[in-house]
């Protein structure tokens, strides 16, 4: 007779090159494993948006260099 039995599929995590599986954790453990995930995609949200924002600045600097720099070529 064949047992019918279902495999389960356990989500690795790797903490200090020892993998645990998150099924197997605590509720507190998995708390904290979804608050690390949670700011680890905030951190990388927040480095896109400083991306973007240091693109935005060096833009203007370059729009008000060329800016002076045709003010200057007006005055000579």
């Amino acid at each position: 007779m064949a047992k019918n039995k279902q495999e389960t599929i356990k989500t690795p995590i790797t903490v200090d090159d020892v993998e645990y599986h998150y099924e197997d954790m605590t509720q507190e453990q998995q708390t904290m494993v979804n608050h690390i995930a949670d700011l680890d995609k905030k951190i990388n949200g927040t480095k896109f948006n400083l991306d973007q924002l240091m693109v935005g600045k060096d833009a203007f600097v370059n729009l008000l260099k060329v800016s002076l720099e045709n003010k200057e070529e007006e005055v000579n």
